[in-house]
């Protein structure tokens, strides 16, 4: 090949294109719970406000409100200074039976990974992107919608063993998607 040309053969186009597609899907970090996510290490990375999803993110799927540990979580973000909001796919009814006692303020119906949720809760934060990171336990939805957006994301452990219909079947796609990223070799955690 002569230098300065550029060979686009259809195996190379292929692979590239595989590693973008699968990079959409990479989040920022991974922890266990979102109780491994401190004021302190957002603060430190430029973060004012914190995006979360609901379901299987902060409590089951199927817990109705928060729990006392969630509660003292969002007390923690809140009173170092960082904003939190909820934003949910799920109907009004399940977020605000969540998020009203505790006062959280949210977004429901989302259409994640899509970017209205996403743009409706940064005016609502009146933060830029730079400064605010998405949390959450879907692949499909929340790191996705997240990283298309141009937030960081944060990537947690489901809290429930079992999930709803729909994300039953995202899992499955879900777990197709790790063992993409795992043999491309970009995973840095073990699963």
């Amino acid at each position: 090949m002569q230098k300065g040309w550029i060979c686009y053969n259809h195996f190379e186009i292929v692979r590239w294109s595989g590693y973008f597609l699968y990079k959409q899907f990479l989040p920022g970090e991974y922890v266990k719970d979102i109780y491994q996510i401190t004021p302190d290490t957002l603060i430190a990375q430029g973060i004012k406000g914190i995006m979360t999803d609901l379901d299987n993110t902060l409590v089951e799927w199927d817990r109705p409100e928060a729990t006392p540990e969630v509660i003292e979580w969002m007390n923690r973000m809140r009173d170092a200074g960082l904003k939190v909001i909820v934003v949910s796919n799920n109907h009004e009814p399940r977020v605000s039976t969540f998020c009203q006692p505790a006062g959280i303020p949210f977004i429901f119906e989302a259409k994640k990974p899509l970017g209205k949720g996403f743009s409706k809760a940064l005016r609502l934060m009146g933060l830029p992107k730079e400064e605010v990171v998405m949390i959450g336990d879907q692949l499909l939805t929340d790191i996705l919608g997240g990283n298309r957006f141009g937030v960081r994301t944060i990537l947690v452990i489901p809290v429930a063993k079992s999930d709803g219909f729909v994300t039953r079947f995202n899992r499955k796609v879900e777990r197709r998607i790790m063992k993409g990223l795992k043999r491309r070799g970009m995973l840095e955690w073990e699963e």
